[in-house]
């Protein structure tokens, strides 16, 4: 199996089949690979808030995601320890966001990950960066 379908493996089979909340977000799963993951979905009014564009905690939810199937796609089972959210644009309803997550370090405990959500045209909503603990449990 290579990476891209170990990575498939773990975050659709054994993670977002049984993920509620990523499901009702309306994730879907662009690309896997190791240390990568791409994930888009699109706003619905029911995740607006009062000032009518979407709560800070869809940007969130979407980039936390990202990260579980990033830095769970070498197979060692991950969670997250510290996580922060920069939100540097409005996002509205209908809009379709994508969450593209990097590695920026692989040691045998931490990892580090950032996290770019973009808007259907590209533009930079947030920035998400995620430190997770590698536990010696292996996914497959």
């Amino acid at each position: 199996m290579n990476s891209k379908e170990k990575a498939y493996a773990i975050a659709k089979e054994k993670m977002f089949d049984n993920d509620a909340f990523s499901q009702w977000l309306g994730i879907e799963i662009i690309d896997l690979d190791a240390g990568k993951a791409v994930l888009k979905m699109t706003v619905r009014p029911e995740m607006t808030q009062g000032f009518g564009i979407a709560h800070g905690g869809i940007t969130y939810s979407l980039a936390d995601s990202a990260l579980a199937f990033a830095s769970n796609s070498h197979g060692q089972k991950s969670l997250s320890v510290e996580t922060s959210i920069s939100h540097l644009a409005a996002v509205n309803k209908g809009d379709q966001i994508i969450a593209t997550a990097t590695e920026e370090s692989l040691g045998n405990k931490i990892a580090i990950y950032t996290i770019r959500i973009t808007n259907q045209d590209e533009k930079l909503v947030a920035l998400f960066k995620g430190t997770v603990y590698r536990t010696s449990k292996e996914w497959l």
